[in-house]
């Protein structure tokens, strides 16, 4: 054989080795590829603890276990409203995990959650909590509701609404408690009980931080007599041998907090598999058990009971539908004619 004629021998029997062997296909090569996957968590300051601590290596776990992929986060955590604004102008969060319907929604407006997020387990919501008073060791100002935080000798701290969701929880705890106190006296409502009842309290806030967890920061250094914050963060302080004693009023409100996968980041990160489950293992009893541990109220009716002594229902407790729902408070409540609006309007021209 020629050296020409070899060398066209060689060369068929390299294409024909080509089409027989054609190597891994490009949905082949990803898998191959894909040893570890990053997941981007955007989330309020709060719930932290609980998601470092056991909910994601417990999530990091069974993924793992189940399809041999290793799942590393990044995780970022600050006020809610601001973390809401912070994935609307480019974070790119793959779960979205905030303290209140508003903040997901202003995500929604800007076309990054595509999905009805409010049609999955629990309306979307993850955990529950309740507003309360946290006060300082002894009760030395004998503080038992809401009026007591109307007194002269009485500092209240809680956060901005501006930049907080935990803070709009609160003023609208306080405001939904003027309704109920009005509606269990006299048989119904009393709207302008319940303005006065937000102004006079608001006149005794001595700061108003950037997120709850900054105030409650900010009363840990000595500052103020009463603290407004969730009964999850008390109980985190609790747990970790603080001496952190609360009130949980008779009329307060039932808090959720939502959670929801941010459709235009994880289709462009090619996460969606990994965040859907993420969320889907969010709701499981082994992540309610663990909200639960850190002093969340759980969405689970089973982990419920399992933690009944440990949160004890008030008597007068109520949720975001006796207020309207949120579409009505964030006009009603913080826009340019709202209650709280025209109390900080009026309490600046006193000044």
């Amino acid at each position: 054989m020629t050296l020409k004629k070899f060398g066209k021998v060689y060369l068929l029997l390299f294409l024909a080795l080509v089409l027989v062997f054609p190597g891994c296909s490009k949905k082949e090569e990803n898998k191959a590829a894909a040893g570890s996957v990053t997941l981007i968590l955007g989330a309020y300051t709060v719930p932290k603890d609980a998601y470092q601590n056991e909910v994601i290596p417990a999530f990091q776990k069974m993924w793992k276990e189940k399809t041999g992929q290793e799942v590393k986060f990044q995780e970022s955590y600050v006020a809610s409203g601001a973390q809401g604004r912070n994935i609307s102008a480019g974070f790119e969060a793959d779960v979205a995990a905030l303290s209140l319907e508003h903040d997901i929604q202003t995500i929604v407006k800007k076309g990054l959650i595509t999905h009805d997020w409010k049609s999955k387990r629990c309306n979307g919501f993850i955990t529950r909590s309740l507003v309360v008073m946290v006060y300082r060791p002894g009760n030395p100002k004998q503080v038992k509701d809401w009026l007591d935080l109307t007194r002269n000798d009485i500092d209240v701290i809680y956060p901005s609404p501006r930049t907080s969701g935990g803070a709009m929880w609160f003023v609208n705890a306080i405001y939904g408690a003027g309704l109920k106190i009005t509606e269990l006296k006299d048989g119904k409502q009393d709207a302008d009980y319940a303005y006065n009842l937000l102004k006079k309290i608001q006149r005794r806030v001595k700061v108003m931080d950037e997120s709850g967890r900054a105030s409650v920061t900010t009363f840990e250094n000595g500052i103020g007599d009463i603290l407004l914050t969730y009964e999850n963060e008390a109980l985190l302080r609790q747990l970790q041998g603080k001496e952190f004693p609360f009130i949980i009023p008779d009329a307060t409100l039932l808090i959720e907090n939502p959670v929801a996968l941010v459709d235009k980041h994880v289709d462009k990160h090619g996460t969606r598999e990994v965040a859907e489950a993420f969320v889907e293992f969010l709701y499981s009893k082994e992540a309610q058990r663990s909200f639960a541990r850190y002093g969340f109220r759980s969405v689970d009716e089973e982990v419920v009971k399992e933690f009944a002594a440990k949160y004890p229902v008030p008597p007068y407790q109520f949720d975001m539908s006796y207020l309207g729902g949120w579409a009505k408070v964030n006009d009603s409540i913080y826009g340019p004619e709202g209650v709280w609006t025209k109390v900080i309007q009026q309490l600046a021209d006193e000044q």
